[in-house]
């Protein structure tokens, strides 16, 4: 059996992260929409997070921000002329728009993409596939970037398959690993791929929130389990209870994390909780660890705690087998409800025994928690040493991208910024940068 740890990619907070309360559904972001944001202050949190975990032994990588505003989306959409003045037509013509194609919201790598480890897939190699993110614009816009930054991350073809994104269209909405996880004994196992979905595209009468969307799709899950080359016994689909995606839990990592034999969740996270519970356990079998269902019940933590909190946008991550550690954002320290289970669940029988809190305060206000800024990654020790070096987090690249933070990043945006045409040239002088640090090439199109 091969050994195989779990890689967390964290996505690097863009020069343009600002609060244009872009994503109907999420809460948080609404809340806070023309708000003034602190790019600098955001891209500092993350890189904090992302080297303690470093500091812990984890394997910690870095996933660069994309350009923005995208220009060439705006070309497609009817503005032309030099830069400078698409983005004057844009501001004056169609200023939400402007913010759409302005928007960082990459820094959300769980929604970059699903990863299928060697282990579960046919030919034994590592797939990616790109979400569509069909649902938002300002989100559509971003899967050929990603894939370009994920094959310059995982850039070895005898190691690493890399698939285009699903059709963009609403039958297949995907939003990649916000709504995926995967459980095992150990990372190199065969291991159980959980997919949770919505709704079902092909079905009207199968239940379906009334208020909010639902942005990702079983037949979008079921595709991806296909083109991975999943065995059909090994993968457990499961629909998101419709009445907590309309409550503002538009992924399922607002209301449930993973981990190898630990499933963390609310007790009103999905459709039929008995179902779930029953199909993983039959995917489980007889592997050599008991399998830790910890369901969250409703009158100790609310749904309405979890989405103010984001207790479950947290990562579970294992320090050895049974001893899990879980981190959490500082919005949980400050939930009365929250903080009490929490300090109840670390004494409990379930793996988890520690609790780590981080400030991540600029990335939950636009409704991303520790867990939103992630994409996990099992790789063998063969697969690890594929992997470009310099997306690595260690002491250097921390310090590095620090110091390019200082010299690039504002401390203040507002909306109104978004077509300062300095801003679209400070950005793409970053990220050429940025390239270079870490050797991804001409992942952008205004390198090309």
């Amino acid at each position: 059996m091969n050994t195989a740890t779990e890689a967390n990619f964290d996505g690097l907070v863009g020069p343009t992260h600002n609060y244009s309360g872009l994503s109907f559904g999420n809460v948080a972001s609404l809340n806070n929409s023309a708000r003034p944001s602190n790019p600098k202050a955001a891209a500092k949190q993350g890189l904090v997070k992302m080297k303690a975990l470093a500091d812990m032994g984890f394997v910690q990588g870095v996933l660069a921000p994309h350009e923005r505003p995208h220009i060439p989306t705006l070309r497609r959409l009817g503005f032309s002329g030099t830069d400078a003045s698409i983005l004057e037509q844009a501001a004056k013509q169609a200023p939400k728009l402007l913010a759409a194609v302005s928007s960082a919201s990459c820094m959300w790598t769980a929604n970059a993409a699903t990863v299928s480890p060697s282990g579960d897939t046919s030919d034994k190699r590592v797939h990616f596939t790109p979400a569509n993110l069909v649902n938002k614009f300002h989100r559509s816009i971003e899967h050929e970037t990603t894939g370009a930054i994920l094959q310059a991350t995982f850039n070895d073809d005898k190691h690493f398959a890399h698939h285009p994104a699903l059709p963009s269209v609403d039958h297949f909405g995907d939003e990649g690993a916000a709504n995926h996880t995967r459980f095992c004994h150990g990372y190199g196992e065969q291991g159980i791929e959980f997919f949770v979905y919505g709704m079902e595209a092909f079905n009207s009468n199968a239940p379906k929130p009334a208020k909010f969307p639902a942005r990702h799709t079983l037949e979008a899950s079921q595709a991806v389990a296909r083109r991975h080359g999943l065995k059909a016994n090994q993968v457990v689909y499961a629909q998101q209870n419709p009445d907590v995606i309309d409550a503002g839990v538009f992924h399922n990592d607002v209301i449930a994390v993973g981990n190898r034999n630990a499933h963390f969740y609310h007790q009103e996270a999905f459709l039929d909780t008995a179902k779930m519970k029953q199909d993983l356990l039959t995917a489980w079998g007889e592997r050599a660890s008991q399998f830790h269902l910890i369901e969250v019940p409703s009158d100790a933590v609310s749904v309405q705690d979890c989405i103010q909190s984001y207790l479950f946008n947290s990562q579970l991550l294992s320090r050895s087998d049974d001893d899990m550690v879980l981190v959490v954002p500082g919005e949980c320290e400050n939930n009365p409800a929250v903080w009490a289970y929490l300090n109840s669940l670390i004494t409990g029988p379930s793996p988890i025994h520690e609790i780590k809190v981080f400030d991540l305060k600029q990335s939950m206000s636009n409704g991303g928690g520790p867990a939103c800024l992630r994409l996990r990654v099992a790789l063998t020790q063969a697969e690890q040493q594929a992997i470009n070096p310099s997306t690595l987090m260690n002491d250097s690249l921390f310090a590095r991208l620090n110091h390019w933070v200082d010299k690039h990043y504002r401390d203040q945006l507002h909306e109104k910024d978004l077509a300062d045409p300095q801003l679209l040239i400070e950005s793409r002088s970053a990220l050429d940068e940025l390239t270079q640090i870490m050797n991804l090439g001409s992942v952008y199109e205004f390198q090309r």
